[in-house]
């Protein structure tokens, strides 16, 4: 059995995919109209309840119990990208867990919760770089040396 996709609902379709193209840069991998998917894994539902036959008000808004994950390499960059979307409610400010990952939490146009974070490499390089020995990034980030190493694709 493989993993194939998540399925998220949408109002418009339209409006959903031209937000997580262009914010999230995002390529198409099948359009079906009022189903899309792109090549990550994420595919969007326009009229939901009728896909999964339920009364379309039990699909619900702002859950609140899952949020959908990028990681990004310039995240600086990103930042001021986001700010050109005027209308995003967020959840907090830019946060840095105790591992060190700075990460942001918003809302997409239908309520589902997004977290974008600081790619994880980039954080490891930046410990490294302030001068931190492989021990300490270990100790800070609660995780093994062998683990560190996979992140930076050794």
């Amino acid at each position: 059995m493989k993993h194939t996709c998540i399925v998220i609902s949408v109002a418009d379709i339209h409006a959903a995919r031209r937000f997580y193209e262009d914010l999230f840069g995002l390529e198409l991998y099948q359009d079906y109209g009022r189903n899309i998917s792109f090549t990550c894994g994420l595919a969007l539902q326009e009229d939901f309840d009728w896909l999964v036959n339920l009364p379309k008000e039990s699909i619900g808004k702002k859950s609140n119990n899952m949020e959908i994950c990028f990681e990004e390499q310039d995240f600086d960059g990103f930042l001021d990208k986001l700010r050109q979307y005027p209308h995003i409610e967020y959840l907090s400010e830019v946060m840095e867990h105790d591992w060190g990952q700075r990460v942001v939490r918003f809302y997409d146009p239908d309520g589902h919760m997004i977290e974008v974070g600081e790619d994880m490499k980039m954080v490891i390089n930046r410990f490294l770089t302030s001068g931190m020995s492989m021990d300490e990034v270990s100790v800070k980030m609660g995780a093994s040396i062998e683990d560190l190493n996979k992140l930076l694709g050794h």
